[in-house]
């Protein structure tokens, strides 16, 4: 979430066992340039990496080289979303959405 209003608006994020989902509108700096996504999807990458690493007290490779990224039409962002936050309920590690402890989304009025 260090991005968040910085580089990006993050929309939603879940954090699962065997993957991530991110849901982010890319922001523009002050001269109006946004940054690119592959150089804010790599500082993402290293910054957790380098936390993952130092919890766990190792130095190993956390994530793959590849991402899969999509860009959501305007009427397919909600349905997007809701996968997101719907993902720990489908994969069967809560019943609530809300009990998992690795999913952050913006409420529908815009607050966290």
């Amino acid at each position: 979430m260090y991005e968040h209003g910085r580089r990006l608006h993050m929309h939603a994020l879940v954090v699962m066992p065997d993957h991530v989902h991110l849901l982010l509108t890319i922001l523009a700096n002050e001269n109006g340039v946004e940054s690119p996504f592959y150089e804010i999807l790599h500082d993402i990458k290293s910054a957790s990496a380098h936390k993952i690493n130092k919890v766990l007290e190792r130095s190993e490779r956390v994530w793959l080289e590849e991402a899969f990224d999509r860009m959501p039409r305007a009427d397919e962002f909600d349905r997007y979303k809701e996968y997101i936050i719907m993902n720990p309920v489908r994969r069967g590690l809560v019943e609530d959405p809300d009990d998992y402890e690795w999913l952050w989304y913006e409420s529908e009025d815009g607050d966290e």
